[in-house]
């Protein structure tokens, strides 16, 4: 038996054939290829730009590392919510254009999700706000 790869490897499965940096460096190709896509989302881009302002803000709003950590972290949730909310909006629209109940609670919940992250990043920044400047 031949331990040779098959002489046709769908582009899906080339990533599994890859190992160590050259898996890694291609892995990071992906991701920021997937960054770039969800660049043209509206949602995206703004919660994005917010970020770029709130990243570094949270250096200096938090106190120790613990808050630095719960203000970035809570920032970069929601654009990971976002981005996956996306790719389930893609996936669905790529099934097909017709109305389908499941589809729309697919998309709603992935809606939902992005709603709660935005809350969650919201009430921790308002703590944060409210604790430093107010008690």
């Amino acid at each position: 038996m031949s331990s040779s790869p098959p002489e046709f490897v769908s582009p899906a499965q080339q990533q599994k054939l890859r190992s160590g940096l050259d898996r890694v460096w291609h892995a990071a190709g992906f991701s920021f290829a997937g960054l770039r896509a969800g660049w043209d989302e509206t949602a995206f881009r703004q919660e994005a730009i917010a970020a770029i302002v709130l990243l570094p803000a949270s250096f200096w709003l938090g106190r120790g590392w613990i808050e630095v950590a719960l203000l970035a972290g809570s920032v970069l949730l929601v654009l990971i919510v976002e981005l996956l909310n996306t790719g389930i909006e893609n996936a669905v629209d790529r099934i097909g254009p017709e109305w389908h109940d499941l589809s729309k609670r697919a998309k709603d919940m992935g809606s939902a999700a992005v709603m709660l992250s935005l809350v969650l990043c919201g009430g921790i920044w308002l703590a944060a706000v409210h604790q430093r400047f107010w008690a």
